[in-house]
């Protein structure tokens, strides 16, 4: 299965989170870092809802770009 994941630069580094996965979070203080975490993050995230006996969401969101002017 593929999240999106979003990514947002801080002051300390990294955070991301899964649109789809509510609660799913991480950081890191590189990119790198908090790709690896958030993966880590979503995976036991989703272990944790097959244990509980939940279903696991689709993955619904995308991302794209939009032009305006500035």
């Amino acid at each position: 299965m593929k999240f999106l994941i979003v990514i947002e630069k801080t002051k300390r580094g990294f955070s991301a989170y899964s649109p789809d996965l509510q609660g799913c979070v991480a950081t890191g203080a590189t990119r790198k870092q908090v790709e690896k975490a958030m993966k880590d993050a979503i995976e036991f995230h989703l272990e944790g809802m097959r244990a509980e006996r939940m279903k696991v969401p689709e993955p619904k969101s995308y991302s794209t770009y939009v032009e305006v002017s500035a």
